[in-house]
C-alpha cells in the first residue's frame, strides 16, 4: 500500500494516470505531455506505475501502449474505505482531546 501510495504522490505520475484515465497512449504521447521532462524520465514514471499494477501496457508492433488498470486501484480503494468507515465508527472518540504522552518522564 505505501508503495501505491508514494507512485501516487508524485505530481507527474499522477499527471500521467489523469491523461490515461480515458485513454490509450504509446509512450512517446505521454512524453509529449512533459517537454520539460526527458523521455527516459517519463519511462521511469511508466515503470513505477507499471509496478505497482497502475497501468496495463500492451505492445502493438514497435509501439508500447498504456492505459489504466483499473483493478490495480482496488487496494487503494478497499485502504479508503477501511480508513474512513474505522473513522466513522469511532466518531465519539475524536470529540475527545488527545492525550499528550510526550510529556511523560
Amino acid at each position: 500500500m505505501i508503495k501505491h501510495m508514494q507512485a501516487l504522490s508524485d505530481p507527474t505520475r499522477f499527471a500521467i494516470l489523469e491523461l490515461l484515465r480515458d485513454n490509450e497512449l504509446p509512450a512517446g504521447k505521454i512524453a509529449e505531455h512533459f517537454p520539460s521532462i526527458s523521455r527516459p524520465a517519463v519511462s521511469q514514471h511508466i515503470r513505477i506505475l507499471k509496478d505497482c499494477n497502475l497501468l496495463w501496457e500492451r505492445r502493438e508492433g514497435t509501439k508500447r501502449l498504456y492505459r489504466l488498470r483499473r483493478k490495480g486501484f482496488y487496494d487503494i480503494h478497499r485502504f479508503m474505505e477501511d480508513f474512513w468507515s474505522a473513522g466513522e465508527k469511532t466518531n465519539s472518540e475524536n470529540a475527545k482531546p488527545l492525550q499528550d504522552n510526550s510529556r511523560a518522564a
